[in-house]
């Protein structure tokens, strides 16, 4: 069975990655608000275990700095966490884009209001992708709060990336 695209079609696709590249934006500084929120009000030995865990770096910056090492580019420290910002910032603007193509097109997923989205977003990436490519230790090195902390930030992505799409399917 083919399946034929129309014009308008390829235009809602267009506008759908433009709503979702939005909403992944505004998720993404959302989340980020949140997650320092909660982290600076953890218990002291709990942030430490973490940092320990972490080496004190973030997994975006150990991800740019790998891709730096790949192309024989050294990084300072400062610009390490430079580029891991913006690759945190590009991973969460990339994936609302996807998250509004899909919404729309599997009802079912709409229906969640992008609680589902946060959740598998946590669970495949910071769970299982981010400890895969070896950008942080495997998840028991982690205190629960920091498993905790990163549901809720992605719990929150989704919700407002979610949100954030009807108000501009409203408006835009």
């Amino acid at each position: 069975m083919r399946i034929r695209r129309t014009a308008r079609d390829r235009d809602g696709i267009g506008r759908d990655l433009i709503k979702g590249a939005i909403a992944g934006a505004v998720a993404t500084w959302v989340m980020g608000k949140v997650t320092t929120s909660l982290y600076q009000r953890e218990d002291r030995g709990a942030r430490q275990r973490e940092d320990s865990a972490r080496g004190g770096r973030t997994a975006y910056g150990t991800a740019a700095e790998k891709a730096a090492r790949a192309v024989s580019v050294p990084l300072d420290d400062e610009e390490r966490e430079r580029y891991g910002a913006a690759v945190h910032w590009a991973l969460g603007i990339g994936s609302g884009a996807v998250y509004a193509i899909v919404r729309r097109r599997l009802a079912w997923i709409g229906r969640l209001a992008g609680v589902g989205f946060g959740t598998a977003f946590w669970a495949a990436v910071d769970e299982g992708l981010v400890p895969a490519l070896g950008l942080t230790p495997g998840p028991r090195a982690f205190p629960w709060q920091t498993h905790a902390r990163g549901l809720a930030g992605h719990l929150t992505f989704g919700t407002v990336t979610d949100g954030t799409l009807r108000l501009l399917d409203v408006v835009a």
